[in-house]
Protein backbone atom coordinates (compact mmCIF):
# COMPACT_ATOMS: atom_id res chain seq x y z
CA UNK A 1 0.00 0.00 0.00
CA UNK A 2 1.85 2.76 -1.29
CA UNK A 3 1.12 6.50 0.64
CA UNK A 4 2.17 9.74 0.74
CA UNK A 5 2.87 12.06 3.66
CA UNK A 6 5.03 14.53 5.60
CA UNK A 7 7.79 13.32 7.91
CA UNK A 8 10.92 14.76 9.88
CA UNK A 9 13.59 13.30 8.25
CA UNK A 10 16.49 14.38 10.10
CA UNK A 11 17.81 16.09 13.13
CA UNK A 12 16.30 19.69 13.78
CA UNK A 13 14.88 19.72 10.02
CA UNK A 14 11.38 20.48 9.18
CA UNK A 15 9.04 18.35 7.47
CA UNK A 16 9.05 17.82 4.01
CA UNK A 17 6.80 15.28 2.02
CA UNK A 18 7.58 11.49 2.04
CA UNK A 19 6.20 8.62 0.01
CA UNK A 20 6.38 4.90 1.56
CA UNK A 21 4.89 1.75 1.54
CA UNK A 22 2.47 0.59 4.57
CA UNK A 23 2.78 -3.45 4.70
CA UNK A 24 -0.11 -5.56 3.27
CA UNK A 25 -3.37 -6.19 5.02
CA UNK A 26 -3.10 -9.53 7.27
CA UNK A 27 -5.98 -11.17 8.82
CA UNK A 28 -6.28 -9.46 11.25
CA UNK A 29 -5.81 -5.53 9.70
CA UNK A 30 -7.92 -2.70 8.54
CA UNK A 31 -6.56 -0.51 5.80
CA UNK A 32 -7.62 2.83 5.98
CA UNK A 33 -8.00 6.03 3.75
CA UNK A 34 -6.99 8.93 6.11
CA UNK A 35 -9.09 11.92 6.06
CA UNK A 36 -7.66 14.03 8.35
CA UNK A 37 -4.86 13.98 10.96
CA UNK A 38 -4.92 16.43 14.16
CA UNK A 39 -1.86 18.13 15.03
CA UNK A 40 -0.88 17.13 18.62
CA UNK A 41 1.87 18.84 20.63
CA UNK A 42 3.48 15.77 21.62
CA UNK A 43 3.82 15.31 17.29
CA UNK A 44 6.39 18.61 17.92
CA UNK A 45 8.24 17.26 20.73
CA UNK A 46 8.44 14.12 19.26
CA UNK A 47 9.60 16.03 15.97
CA UNK A 48 12.04 18.18 17.28
CA UNK A 49 13.68 15.75 19.49
CA UNK A 50 12.68 17.21 22.67
CA UNK A 51 11.94 14.00 24.24
CA UNK A 52 14.64 11.85 23.15
CA UNK A 53 15.56 9.45 20.45
CA UNK A 54 13.72 9.72 16.83
CA UNK A 55 13.43 7.26 14.06
CA UNK A 56 14.09 9.20 11.14
CA UNK A 57 12.30 9.50 9.35
CA UNK A 58 9.20 10.35 11.22
CA UNK A 59 6.14 10.87 10.17
CA UNK A 60 3.95 12.02 13.35
CA UNK A 61 0.32 11.97 13.86
CA UNK A 62 -1.76 10.03 15.79
CA UNK A 63 -5.56 11.81 15.61
CA UNK A 64 -6.62 10.17 12.46
CA UNK A 65 -10.13 10.00 11.04
CA UNK A 66 -10.70 7.99 7.35
CA UNK A 67 -12.55 5.20 6.13
CA UNK A 68 -12.00 1.81 5.79
CA UNK A 69 -10.72 0.54 2.32
CA UNK A 70 -10.06 -2.72 2.91
CA UNK A 71 -10.40 -5.56 5.78
CA UNK A 72 -8.71 -8.93 6.89
CA UNK A 73 -10.32 -12.15 6.21
CA UNK A 74 -10.63 -12.54 10.54
CA UNK A 75 -12.34 -9.22 10.44
CA UNK A 76 -15.68 -8.61 11.43
CA UNK A 77 -16.27 -5.61 13.06
CA UNK A 78 -15.28 -2.76 10.78
CA UNK A 79 -16.18 -2.66 6.50
CA UNK A 80 -15.49 -0.80 3.58
CA UNK A 81 -16.70 2.28 3.46
CA UNK A 82 -17.34 2.44 7.49
CA UNK A 83 -15.60 6.30 9.11
CA UNK A 84 -13.29 5.09 11.28
CA UNK A 85 -10.86 6.37 13.97
CA UNK A 86 -6.97 5.93 15.08
CA UNK A 87 -5.57 7.19 18.12
CA UNK A 88 -2.37 7.33 20.38
CA UNK A 89 -1.24 3.98 19.96
CA UNK A 90 -1.51 0.69 17.47
CA UNK A 91 -0.60 -2.77 19.12
CA UNK A 92 0.74 -3.75 22.89
CA UNK A 93 1.89 -7.11 24.23
CA UNK A 94 -1.69 -8.14 24.36
CA UNK A 95 -0.38 -10.68 27.77
CA UNK A 96 0.29 -8.43 30.39
CA UNK A 97 -2.49 -8.10 33.54
CA UNK A 98 -3.04 -4.97 31.97
CA UNK A 99 -3.58 -5.71 28.61
CA UNK A 100 -6.09 -8.79 29.50
CA UNK A 101 -8.16 -6.40 31.74
CA UNK A 102 -8.83 -4.16 28.86
CA UNK A 103 -6.27 -1.49 29.64
CA UNK A 104 -3.59 -2.11 27.21
CA UNK A 105 -2.66 1.69 27.31
CA UNK A 106 -0.83 1.09 30.36
CA UNK A 107 0.38 -2.68 28.90
CA UNK A 108 3.24 -3.02 31.53
CA UNK A 109 6.11 -3.53 28.29
CA UNK A 110 4.87 -0.03 26.82
CA UNK A 111 2.11 0.27 24.08
CA UNK A 112 3.00 0.53 20.79
CA UNK A 113 3.14 4.01 19.84
CA UNK A 114 1.07 5.38 16.62
CA UNK A 115 4.77 6.65 14.96
CA UNK A 116 8.05 6.45 16.40
CA UNK A 117 7.90 3.52 18.47
CA UNK A 118 9.73 0.09 17.18
CA UNK A 119 6.51 -2.63 15.95
CA UNK A 120 5.57 -5.66 17.37
CA UNK A 121 7.55 -7.81 14.64
CA UNK A 122 10.65 -5.68 15.75
CA UNK A 123 11.60 -5.80 12.26
CA UNK A 124 10.58 -1.96 12.08
CA UNK A 125 8.98 0.99 12.91
CA UNK A 126 5.13 3.06 13.15
CA UNK A 127 4.91 5.77 11.01
CA UNK A 128 1.87 7.84 11.80
CA UNK A 129 -0.92 9.78 10.71
CA UNK A 130 0.55 12.20 8.94
CA UNK A 131 0.18 10.40 5.64
CA UNK A 132 -3.43 9.95 3.19
CA UNK A 133 -2.98 6.10 4.24
CA UNK A 134 -2.51 3.36 7.31
CA UNK A 135 -3.30 -0.12 8.00
CA UNK A 136 -3.50 -0.82 11.91
CA UNK A 137 -4.38 -3.85 13.71
CA UNK A 138 -8.48 -4.14 14.15
CA UNK A 139 -8.17 -4.11 18.03
CA UNK A 140 -6.77 -0.87 18.44
CA UNK A 141 -8.86 0.67 15.55
CA UNK A 142 -12.84 2.54 16.39
CA UNK A 143 -15.98 3.56 15.02
CA UNK A 144 -16.14 6.72 14.28
CA UNK A 145 -19.82 7.67 14.58
CA UNK A 146 -21.60 9.49 11.43
CA UNK A 147 -23.03 12.30 12.72
CA UNK A 148 -19.58 13.80 13.96
CA UNK A 149 -18.05 16.44 12.04
CA UNK A 150 -14.94 14.08 10.87
CA UNK A 151 -12.29 17.26 11.01
CA UNK A 152 -13.58 18.30 14.54
CA UNK A 153 -13.48 14.58 15.58
CA UNK A 154 -9.62 13.97 14.81
CA UNK A 155 -8.62 15.19 18.02
CA UNK A 156 -10.97 13.59 20.08
CA UNK A 157 -8.42 10.31 19.44
CA UNK A 158 -6.14 11.92 21.76
CA UNK A 159 -6.85 15.49 22.69
CA UNK A 160 -10.40 14.37 24.02
CA UNK A 161 -9.14 10.51 25.79
CA UNK A 162 -6.88 12.50 27.59
CA UNK A 163 -9.46 14.13 29.30
CA UNK A 164 -12.41 12.27 29.10
CA UNK A 165 -10.47 9.33 30.75
CA UNK A 166 -9.77 10.89 33.96
CA UNK A 167 -13.49 12.87 34.14
CA UNK A 168 -14.80 9.51 34.22
CA UNK A 169 -12.14 7.85 37.02
CA UNK A 170 -13.02 10.33 39.33
CA UNK A 171 -16.22 11.08 38.98
CA UNK A 172 -17.23 14.35 37.33
CA UNK A 173 -20.67 14.44 37.40
CA UNK A 174 -23.85 16.63 38.78
CA UNK A 175 -23.02 17.55 42.44
CA UNK A 176 -19.18 17.89 41.76
CA UNK A 177 -17.36 20.84 41.05
CA UNK A 178 -14.27 20.28 38.23
CA UNK A 179 -11.69 22.84 37.50
CA UNK A 180 -9.60 22.63 34.22
CA UNK A 181 -6.29 24.33 34.39
CA UNK A 182 -5.49 25.35 30.88
CA UNK A 183 -7.68 26.65 27.72
CA UNK A 184 -5.63 25.02 25.35
CA UNK A 185 -5.83 21.81 22.79
CA UNK A 186 -6.81 19.81 26.17
CA UNK A 187 -8.05 22.03 28.05
CA UNK A 188 -11.13 23.03 25.94
CA UNK A 189 -11.83 19.41 25.12
CA UNK A 190 -12.15 18.90 29.27
CA UNK A 191 -14.61 21.81 29.39
CA UNK A 192 -16.90 20.25 27.23
CA UNK A 193 -16.99 16.83 28.13
CA UNK A 194 -16.93 17.89 32.42
CA UNK A 195 -19.87 20.31 31.41
CA UNK A 196 -22.00 16.88 29.25
CA UNK A 197 -21.20 15.06 32.27
CA UNK A 198 -23.08 17.21 34.06
CA UNK A 199 -20.31 19.09 36.61
CA UNK A 200 -19.82 22.26 37.49
CA UNK A 201 -16.70 23.33 35.48
CA UNK A 202 -14.56 26.28 36.37
CA UNK A 203 -11.48 26.97 33.62
CA UNK A 204 -8.15 28.30 35.60
CA UNK A 205 -6.17 30.27 32.82
CA UNK A 206 -3.65 32.95 32.37
CA UNK A 207 -5.06 34.50 29.33
CA UNK A 208 -8.21 36.68 29.89
CA UNK A 209 -8.90 36.72 26.58
CA UNK A 210 -10.39 32.86 26.40
CA UNK A 211 -12.84 33.86 28.84
CA UNK A 212 -15.56 34.00 26.12
CA UNK A 213 -14.64 30.63 24.22
CA UNK A 214 -15.11 29.19 27.92
CA UNK A 215 -18.35 30.15 28.43
CA UNK A 216 -19.34 29.48 25.07
CA UNK A 217 -17.92 26.00 25.53
CA UNK A 218 -20.03 25.35 29.01
CA UNK A 219 -17.68 26.44 31.23
CA UNK A 220 -19.83 27.91 34.49
CA UNK A 221 -16.86 30.16 35.66
CA UNK A 222 -13.78 31.87 34.79
CA UNK A 223 -10.83 32.32 36.95
CA UNK A 224 -7.89 34.44 35.85
CA UNK A 225 -4.65 33.31 37.14
CA UNK A 226 -2.40 36.46 37.16
CA UNK A 227 -3.97 37.67 39.79
CA UNK A 228 -2.70 35.13 42.70
CA UNK A 229 -5.58 35.88 45.79
CA UNK A 230 -8.00 34.30 43.75
CA UNK A 231 -6.51 30.98 44.86
CA UNK A 232 -7.09 32.02 48.69
CA UNK A 233 -10.60 32.84 47.62
CA UNK A 234 -11.47 29.49 45.99
CA UNK A 235 -9.58 27.61 48.76
CA UNK A 236 -11.10 24.07 49.39
CA UNK A 237 -13.78 24.36 47.22
CA UNK A 238 -13.00 21.74 44.09
CA UNK A 239 -13.43 17.86 44.06
CA UNK A 240 -11.28 17.48 40.95
CA UNK A 241 -8.67 19.60 39.16
CA UNK A 242 -7.19 18.23 35.80
CA UNK A 243 -3.87 20.43 34.96
CA UNK A 244 -3.65 20.75 31.33
CA UNK A 245 -0.51 22.52 31.29
CA UNK A 246 2.93 21.74 29.96
CA UNK A 247 4.84 24.32 31.84
CA UNK A 248 5.55 24.51 35.39
CA UNK A 249 3.15 26.11 37.59
CA UNK A 250 2.67 26.36 41.49
CA UNK A 251 0.62 23.08 41.82
CA UNK A 252 0.66 24.02 46.17
CA UNK A 253 -1.81 26.77 44.77
CA UNK A 254 -4.16 24.34 42.92
CA UNK A 255 -3.50 21.79 45.75
CA UNK A 256 -5.52 24.45 48.21
CA UNK A 257 -8.32 24.30 46.17
CA UNK A 258 -9.73 21.35 46.91
CA UNK A 259 -11.44 20.30 49.55
CA UNK A 260 -11.78 16.74 51.51
CA UNK A 261 -10.43 14.17 49.13
CA UNK A 262 -9.87 16.15 46.31
CA UNK A 263 -8.01 15.10 43.76
CA UNK A 264 -5.50 16.96 41.10
CA UNK A 265 -5.27 14.85 38.10
CA UNK A 266 -2.15 15.55 35.45
CA UNK A 267 -2.05 15.40 32.07
CA UNK A 268 0.23 18.15 30.62
CA UNK A 269 3.98 17.12 29.84
CA UNK A 270 5.94 19.83 31.77
CA UNK A 271 9.51 19.28 31.13
CA UNK A 272 10.74 19.77 34.66
CA UNK A 273 9.87 17.95 38.58
CA UNK A 274 7.01 19.97 40.65
CA UNK A 275 8.26 20.61 44.08
CA UNK A 276 5.24 19.94 46.42
CA UNK A 277 4.43 21.20 49.87
CA UNK A 278 3.37 17.95 51.99
CA UNK A 279 1.07 20.22 54.13
CA UNK A 280 -0.53 20.89 50.68
CA UNK A 281 -1.27 16.81 50.75
CA UNK A 282 -2.07 16.39 53.87
CA UNK A 283 -4.10 18.94 54.97
CA UNK A 284 -7.45 17.44 53.32
CA UNK A 285 -6.32 14.26 52.59
CA UNK A 286 -5.83 15.48 48.81
CA UNK A 287 -3.72 12.97 45.94
CA UNK A 288 -2.01 13.68 43.22
CA UNK A 289 -2.80 11.46 40.10
CA UNK A 290 -1.70 10.78 36.68
CA UNK A 291 -3.52 10.21 33.48
CA UNK A 292 -2.53 8.88 30.46
CA UNK A 293 -5.35 8.84 27.13
CA UNK A 294 -7.39 5.85 27.73
CA UNK A 295 -7.70 2.07 26.66
CA UNK A 296 -9.17 1.27 23.02
CA UNK A 297 -12.63 0.23 24.61
CA UNK A 298 -13.23 3.53 26.51
CA UNK A 299 -12.05 5.62 23.50
CA UNK A 300 -14.90 4.20 21.67
CA UNK A 301 -17.07 5.20 24.47
CA UNK A 302 -16.03 8.43 24.45
CA UNK A 303 -16.55 9.02 20.61
CA UNK A 304 -20.29 7.45 21.15
CA UNK A 305 -20.70 9.91 23.98
CA UNK A 306 -19.16 12.86 22.15
CA UNK A 307 -21.35 11.72 19.23
CA UNK A 308 -24.74 11.47 21.85
CA UNK A 309 -24.00 15.58 23.12
CA UNK A 310 -22.32 16.65 19.82
CA UNK A 311 -18.74 17.34 20.98
CA UNK A 312 -15.98 17.93 18.92
CA UNK A 313 -13.20 19.55 18.68
CA UNK A 314 -12.76 23.45 17.81
CA UNK A 315 -10.31 23.14 14.57
CA UNK A 316 -8.28 25.08 12.41
CA UNK A 317 -8.30 22.82 9.33
CA UNK A 318 -5.05 23.27 7.39
CA UNK A 319 -3.41 22.01 4.06
CA UNK A 320 0.05 20.07 3.87
CA UNK A 321 2.13 22.24 3.01
CA UNK A 322 1.37 24.50 6.25
CA UNK A 323 2.34 22.22 8.73
CA UNK A 324 5.43 23.48 9.54
CA UNK A 325 3.88 27.19 10.34
CA UNK A 326 1.16 25.50 12.25
CA UNK A 327 4.43 23.58 14.56
CA UNK A 328 5.53 26.89 15.09
CA UNK A 329 1.84 28.14 16.05
CA UNK A 330 1.54 25.68 18.50
CA UNK A 331 4.57 26.12 20.20
CA UNK A 332 3.59 29.93 20.26
CA UNK A 333 0.18 28.75 21.49
CA UNK A 334 -1.85 30.61 19.06
CA UNK A 335 -4.07 28.05 17.86
CA UNK A 336 -7.89 27.81 18.82
CA UNK A 337 -7.99 25.18 19.89
CA UNK A 338 -6.51 22.31 17.53
CA UNK A 339 -5.17 21.74 14.03
CA UNK A 340 -6.14 19.72 11.70
CA UNK A 341 -4.97 18.29 8.28
CA UNK A 342 -6.85 17.89 5.19
CA UNK A 343 -5.22 14.57 4.55
CA UNK A 344 -6.64 14.54 0.40
CA UNK A 345 -3.43 17.70 0.12
CA UNK A 346 -0.86 14.66 1.08
CA UNK A 347 -1.25 13.68 -2.64
CA UNK A 348 -0.63 17.18 -3.81
CA UNK A 349 2.57 18.12 -2.04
Amino acid sequence: MDVVGYAVHGEREKLAPLKFARRDVGAEDVAIAIEWSGVCHSDIHTGRSEWGDVMFPCVPGHEIVGRVTAVGSDVTKFSVGQQVGVGVYVDSCRECEQCRSGMSNYCAKGMIGTYNNPDREGDGYTLGGYANGIVVDHGYVVNVPESLDPAGAAPLLCAGITLYSPLKEWGAGPGKKVGIVGLGGLGHMGVKFAKALGAHVTVFSHSASKKDDALSMGADDFIVTTDETVFETHQKQFDLLINTVSAPIDLNLYLELLGLDGTLVMVGLAPEPYPIKAFSMLAQRRRIAGSMIGPVAQLQEMLDFAAEHNIVSDVEVIKADYINEAWDRVVESDVRYRFVIDASTFATT
